[in-house]
């Protein structure tokens, strides 16, 4: 598969990472019950396909997403990058809590560390800037893992170009991670440029739109979501909006089944012709799944083919 060097970093990674939110399960935010065996085949059939990295996080599952990664790649001598993420705890009830105090983001490193069972994590993430008055002292907190050697880069997630330059006074930022994909482009505007102009890598998240554009994706599957699936209360899976972006995607099929290539695949291929991208997350919670997606690290878009996608997006 092809690699992308990281911004400024010494990071080489695939153009597809593993993403894992779904495998951590349920809670608040959850994509409803996951079979653990099933998440540990797909993590080693990511590895074994040619992605290099994982992206994870605590709060998926509550620490579950977290064990998983790393009761599946602790017999892999070659080990994949790890990236994970800080600032969001849970209660007792397991909802999550926005937390940047330095105390929380120094005992979540640890906390990861000892759950992933690795000595260093190769990119903590910030995962959400909020409360927006502590980006600077949870920065300052993440910067000290780096002395410690407990990280190697730092990055932060859903951020915008004020945030980054705030970020930057404290601790250089190697990347960040935001949404993007054919029906979210709101980066396009200010965020990749800026990204692009001053060597921050980006690797993004979302790139089939949470399972939208995959080209599986329909009215019945949205009836049969498990209860506590989040995807039942976001807007873009409701009403009128869900029926135009179902009719999009067919019109994308089209565009893909020429090309001998999915609706996932294209996607996935559409986030990647932007420069400023070093990485597409993509997420799995089977095998199948993730082996169907690998493709599209290989796969660069002619102009002709970007022309018709946006066509389809007017």
């Amino acid at each position: 598969m092809q690699t992308r060097i990281l911004g400024k970093t010494e990071l080489e990674l695939t153009t597809l990472g593993l993403g894992t939110w779904a495998i951590g399960g349920p809670w608040e935010y959850g994509w409803g019950p996951q079979d653990e065996d099933d998440s540990i085949r797909t993590i080693i059939a990511a590895i074994d396909g040619g992605i290099n990295w994982i992206d994870t996080a605590p709060i998926y599952g509550c620490g579950h997403s977290e064990q998983i990664v790393g009761k599946a790649v602790r017999n892999f001598c070659d080990k994949p990058l790890i990236a994970t993420k800080c600032g969001l705890a849970w209660n007792t009830k397991r909802e999550k809590v926005n937390c940047l105090d330095a105390a929380s983001i120094l005992r979540e490193c640890d906390d990861s560390l000892r759950r992933l069972k690795v000595e260093t994590i190769d990119l903590y993430q910030m995962h959400w800037p909020q409360p927006d008055e502590q980006i600077e002292e949870a920065w300052a907190a993440m910067a000290k893992c780096v002395r410690q050697g407990k990280v190697r880069y730092l990055g932060a997630s859903n951020v915008t170009v004020a945030h980054l330059e705030r970020l930057a006074k404290v601790h250089p930022v190697a990347a960040i991670q935001p949404p993007y994909s054919m029906l979210r482009r709101e980066i396009e505007a200010d965020v990749l440029p800026y990204c692009g102009q001053n060597g921050i890598g980006v690797v993004c998240y979302s790139p089939m739109q949470k399972g939208l554009l995959t080209g599986t994706f329909s009215k019945e599957r949205m009836q049969s979501l498990a209860p506590d699936d989040h995807r039942r209360n976001d807007p873009i899976f409701q009403g009128e909006k869900l029926e135009q972006n179902l009719k999009r995607v067919e019109a994308l099929r089209r565009i893909a089944e020429r090309h001998g290539k999915t609706v996932a695949q294209l996607a996935i291929a559409w986030t990647l012709r932007r420069p400023e991208v070093t990485s597409a997350i993509v997420g799995a919670r089977k095998p199948e799944q993730i082996r169907q997606t690998l493709p599209a690290g290989d796969w660069t878009l002619d102009d002709e083919t970007i022309n018709e996608i946006e066509t389809v997006l007017k």
